[in-house]
């Protein structure tokens, strides 16, 4: 399932969309301003955001700064302004694609499944993680620190990959959940992350009560740390 932020402030434009890009394997999250949308941010991951310009409480280029300093999430900027200067700012701040009101729906259809597709294919070759210290192959399952192999059980595997792959996103406790424990349990205990986390770092972390990487985001969740 592809999950998809929309930030546009224009309800009934924003209803088309999503109704054009719905499908049973993408989910669109409609936002109307940026501070919603920084709401929707912090609490969950996303594989294509697209930006309106024009905001009532702020500019979508702000927001795409923002954005882009922490993921490499797609993004595509809807603008009425067709003029290139505003363009190839859009793309060299980090707009993945842009696009100019009026538009066809079918046409952003596309543009949207472009991007997809490069986003699945990228992650499928990037499956080997290299921060200081870290190598992580998660194809072989293979983990090092300072090239000293590290053993991880499943589930630490697992929340360790969610994390780097979301690196400088906050994921909240209940995401975390949902993601790793997929075997259709009805309940798990919450503690069951908190002891997975504590593991976690006791393997990776130089000071495990200090963490550098895993970081706590008190009341939210966890974040691994960009340096």
């Amino acid at each position: 399932m592809y999950k998809i932020l929309l930030v546009e402030d224009d309800k009934a434009l924003s209803n088309g969309i999503a109704l054009a890009l719905q499908t049973n394997s993408v989910e669109i999250i409609q936002c109307y301003d940026i501070k919603s949308s920084k709401t929707k941010l912090s609490y969950n991951t996303f594989d294509l955001m697209i930006f309106d310009i024009n905001l009532p409480d702020g500019n979508g280029m702000d927001l795409l700064c923002e954005v882009k300093k922490v993921s490499d999430t797609p993004v595509i900027m809807l603008t009425a302004n067709d003029m290139e200067v505003d363009i190839v700012a859009g793309l060299e701040m980090g707009a993945d694609d842009y696009i100019t009101k009026p538009f066809s729906l079918a046409i952003l259809r596309a543009r949207v499944n472009t991007q997809l597709r490069k986003r699945s294919n990228a992650n499928a070759k990037e499956n080997t993680f290299i921060q200081d210290a870290f190598q992580f192959d998660f194809d072989k399952m293979e983990f090092h620190k300072n090239a000293t192999a590290i053993e991880l059980s499943k589930t630490e595997q697992k929340l360790l990959r969610i994390l780097v792959e979301n690196k400088g996103v906050t994921l909240d406790r209940s995401t975390l959940i949902d993601r790793i424990w997929t075997d259709g349990a009805e309940y798990v205990d919450e503690n069951a992350l908190s002891v997975s986390i504590k593991r976690l770092r006791n393997k990776l972390e130089d000071i495990p009560s200090k963490p550098q990487y895993i970081k706590t985001v008190y009341g939210i969740g966890y974040a691994w740390v960009v340096t």
